[in-house]
């Protein structure tokens, strides 16, 4: 690969060139089809059947793959442990969430709701104002990838304007998510409080608890992934990437050869989190509820858990854990719910001893392109 050819305007095209980006897309598409066909196609008896149910938790993994691959973008090939993600998959959903809440209520001179349920509950007699513009689709559809982008700026900003890194930034990145937790509980935020926002009724028009529009959900939710996917893998396969890798492995040195290393942690950060927005934005009509323990540091952790064990610096890998551990999760939970955590840090263990490389690391052809690079391409 040459120099001008990893330089050229179709950089989104780069990754599919690679045979793991084909098969991670192949595979999608492949459990998308199914699922539709065994959903509509096959009555509600047959064996084979997939409810709605289901549906509405397949979309969910796909809507935590997400998340993962996100995380997996600033961890894995940029080295920032980001212990505040979840921040950014809560906001994104409340975003969303603020938006589906607009559609039930009373309605006013124009057909637009007035107040949200739980607002003429606390018998609050206006609107606030950062709730004006979110009973338009398009104002909430792009608040969900703003608010979280902006947010990640201004930390992102100060953050690495201050070279703050390694243990120290993922402590600020928690402690971050942990102040939102607690802002977000009070019910003068006008969140919702404790109880956050649900109920929901419908989106775009469509009866949220329709089975079709489920099914739409997890379409979209794994249409996000695959553009996600894509968006990340021609970032860290492009000149951009080699920096991200090169900031990764000897930060000094890529500062000393005249790098302004803090501008491609900002930007690459940035991105990071507006993809954990729209995460989130899909998450929660799927789930009919956001609240405040979205914002848990515990979940961050988590997430961080689902990428080391799907395999760090891949992304593939990522989603692989993701939808692994959420599985597992709904299993445990249902048969021995107290044992979930143990089973979680057990498989941990299991996976850093035997495994170092995660899950992905048993799948073969599946190379780090990111970090091996062809000598010509990074001359």
């Amino acid at each position: 690969m040459s120099l001008h050819s990893t330089s050229g305007r179709f950089w989104l095209a780069r990754p599919f060139h690679e045979r793991a980006t084909q098969i991670f897309l192949g595979v999608l598409l492949a459990a998308l089809v199914i699922v539709t066909v065994l959903h509509v196609a096959l009555p509600r008896g047959h064996a084979l059947h997939v409810n709605a149910y289901t549906v509405n938790l397949f979309g969910k993994y796909l809507s935590y793959a997400l998340l993962a691959v996100a995380v997996d973008l600033v961890w894995g090939y940029l080295g920032i442990l980001s212990l505040g993600h979840g921040a950014f998959f809560a906001i994104g959903g409340y975003a969303m969430g603020m938006y589906l809440m607009r559609q039930i209520g009373e309605r006013g001179t124009y057909g637009h709701p007035v107040l949200p349920d739980f607002m003429v509950f606390l018998n609050w007699e206006s609107l606030p104002w950062y709730w004006h513009g979110f009973d338009m689709a398009w104002f909430a559809f792009a608040m969900v990838l703003l608010a979280p982008g902006l947010l990640a700026l201004v930390f992102g900003f100060l953050a690495f304007r201050s070279r703050v890194t390694g243990v120290y930034l993922s402590i600020i990145t928690q402690a971050l998510t942990f102040a939102l937790m607690l802002a977000f509980f009070r019910n003068e935020m006008g969140f919702g409080g404790n109880n956050g926002l649900t109920d929901f009724r419908e989106i775009l028009g469509f009866n949220l608890r329709s089975s079709d529009t489920r099914l739409g959900l997890f379409i979209a939710s794994g249409v996000a992934l695959a553009l996600g996917y894509i968006l990340c893998r021609a970032i860290v396969t492009s000149k951009l990437g080699r920096v991200c890798v090169a900031t990764r492995d000897a930060e000094a040195r890529t500062r000393f050869i005249g790098y302004r290393v803090e501008r491609f942690q900002l930007f690459v950060f940035v991105v990071s989190a507006m993809l954990a927005g729209v995460a989130g934005a899909l998450y929660v009509p799927q789930v009919g509820i956001i609240n405040p323990s979205e914002f848990s540091p515990l979940f961050s952790i988590e997430i961080v858990l689902w990428v080391a064990l799907g395999g760090r610096a891949t992304l593939y890998g990522a989603v692989i854990g993701a939808i692994l551990v959420n599985y597992a999760k709904t299993v445990f939970t249902g048969v021995m719910p107290d044992a979930w955590l143990f089973a979680l840090g057990g498989l941990f263990v299991l996976v850093t001893v035997l495994l170092p490389r995660g899950v992905a690391g048993l799948l073969p052809g599946f190379t780090r392109r990111a970090d091996h690079q062809p000598k010509e391409a990074s001359a």
